[in-house]
């Protein structure tokens, strides 16, 4: 295709060469044009031969390359195919080996569990025939000889573990009562308090037995304007210059036991005069629980509490349960609490607000329904105190199970202050109660001779039968009889318990 090309191109251009020449020798020179015009076709034909030749060469010499390229490509190829099929030839025998290894291998896990089927069926039969012969030889049948055994290992257990518990809580209880004697020895010396037994009475002291006449008035128009404003009974009896004040409410008692002292000073005592003191003195009172509530804030060092908390709180300045002044017990809590946290790295300032507040309701519990835990966990909830400390008053008397450090806290310093010799006195009654009850829970166990209260309630001795109760058994008898002091009972402190086998003793202290 080049070589014709190249053809026509040398054709071509001789052609226009010579129409070229011959025109522009046209006029006269036609011969030599002519002959000039055959030399260029001859030049141009050799010229064009000469280019084909020179193609020509150049294709072969292409074509001969390409050729040899492909040669080369294809040899490649086929060595490639050779090693694959090579290859493949060395899977198949590969896979071949292992499918005949792997039907190998089925055939002995076949008979293996052939041959273990027919040994476990010869190990029951064997075993049947000598469980067959055990029942024939020892009397017993199978279930029979199997609650024995269990029997057995329970008892080991038990005795084991009875040995463990003992051992554990003997570790334990020397470590903790290290631990704690330490805090709370140094915690009781840091706060030494003074307590005050108040009662429902408050008594008021005249200048003279005559004034008892004019505090009683004509026809006892005085002293009924007196109890009928403030709520108090006044009690003028045969006691030389004294009145005594009666009522259960230590806010109307020391109001009206102002109110008396102001009209004595003043002299005039009349119904009108009365009521008009009595303002004076609910307004002064009113005053003074105030500020008693700040002072508290203040010497707990607990600080942003609701103003309407404060007053509450300052109403326990005339509240007592069992004798024990409410705020001067809030105020110890709120210092024990917070000792014992520092010690203890817990969070000072919750241990000492929860402790400072747990008792807030007994200023309102008349006027709500309620235990007083929930009462002061509602107060508290209301004037935005913290979940922490709402949850530490609620759980100061096991209300709820306390879920924080700070809440156990808040419930040992609330014992330790009511525990505390003199702090509370107890009425005849609930102590022998109390007392009763300890003995019955001890009584109740199998095992038990006699028991004892002992030390107003704080220890409780129980005598066992020697017979039932082995040294082992003494440590869990103690532990049992203890939960359910624990489960059963309030009290303030620890109760002791001390199960004695002849000259054995176990104590636990709850």
């Amino acid at each position: 295709m080049m070589i014709a090309v190249y053809i026509v191109v040398g054709l071509a251009v001789g052609v226009v060469a010579g129409y070229l020449i011959r025109r522009n020798l046209a006029s006269g020179k036609l011969a030599g044009a002519e002959r000039e015009a055959e030399k260029v076709l001859r030049d141009a034909k050799r010229e064009a031969e000469t280019i084909v030749k020179e193609a020509r060469l150049e294709a072969k010499e292409e074509v001969h390359r390409v050729r040899s390229e492909v040669e080369a490509e294809l040899r490649g190829r086929r060595e490639e195919v050779g090693k694959a099929e090579q290859r493949l030839l060395q899977r198949d025998e590969q896979l071949d080996s292992r499918s005949a290894e792997q039907d190998r291998r089925e055939q002995s896990l076949h008979d293996r569990d052939a041959n273990s089927q027919r040994v476990s069926e010869e190990l029951q039969n064997a075993h049947d025939e000598a469980m067959i012969q055990l029942e024939r030889i020892s009397g017993l049948s199978a279930a029979q000889a199997k609650d024995m055994l269990l029997k057995q290992t329970e008892d080991e257990a038990r005795h084991d573990m009875a040995k463990l518990v003992r051992q554990v809580e003997e570790e334990a209880r020397r470590e903790a009562d290290r631990r704690a004697r330490n805090i709370l020895s140094l915690t009781i010396q840091r706060t030494a308090a003074n307590h005050v037994a108040e009662t429902t009475v408050s008594v008021v002291h005249l200048p003279s037995d005559d004034m008892k006449g004019r505090i009683i008035g004509r026809e006892g128009r005085n002293i009924r304007t007196l109890e009928n404003t403030t709520g108090i009974d006044f009690i003028i009896d045969d006691t030389p210059e004294a009145v005594v004040l009666s009522g259960f409410d230590g806010v109307r008692r020391e109001t009206a036991r102002l109110t008396l002292t102001k009209l004595i000073t003043d002299g005039r005592i009349h119904p009108a005069r009365i009521e008009e003191t009595y303002l004076q003195a609910k307004a002064e009172v009113e005053a003074t629980m105030e500020e008693a509530g700040e002072q508290a804030c203040f010497d707990t060092n607990v600080h942003g509490v609701a103003p309407e908390l404060v007053r509450v709180l300052g109403r326990l300045k005339y509240r007592t349960s069992y004798g024990q002044n409410v705020l001067n017990h809030s105020i110890e809590v709120a210092h024990l609490a917070g000792i014992m946290a520092a010690e203890l790295g817990a969070n000072v300032k919750i241990a000492k607000r929860a402790g400072l507040l747990h008792d807030i309701g007994k200023a309102v519990d008349h006027e709500v329904d309620g235990s007083h835990a929930d009462i002061s966990q509602q107060l508290c909830k209301k004037y935005r105190e913290s979940q922490s400390v709402c949850h530490a008053i609620q759980a100061h008397h096991q209300d709820i199970e306390p879920q924080t450090v700070e809440a156990v806290l808040v419930q040992a310093a609330d014992a330790i202050s009511a525990a505390r010799p003199g702090a509370r006195r107890e009425s005849l009654e609930n102590y022998v109660k109390r007392l009763e009850s300890l003995e019955r829970i001890a009584e109740n166990h199998k095992g038990v001779e006699k028991c004892f209260a002992m030390q107003a309630g704080r220890e409780v001795r129980v005598m066992v039968k020697p017979a039932e109760i082995d040294d082992d058994a003494t440590a869990l008898l103690a532990r049992e009889i203890a939960r359910e002091i624990e489960d059963q009972l309030d009290y303030p402190g620890q109760i002791r318990v001390t199960v004695i086998r002849e000259s054995r003793a176990v104590d636990i202290a709850k």
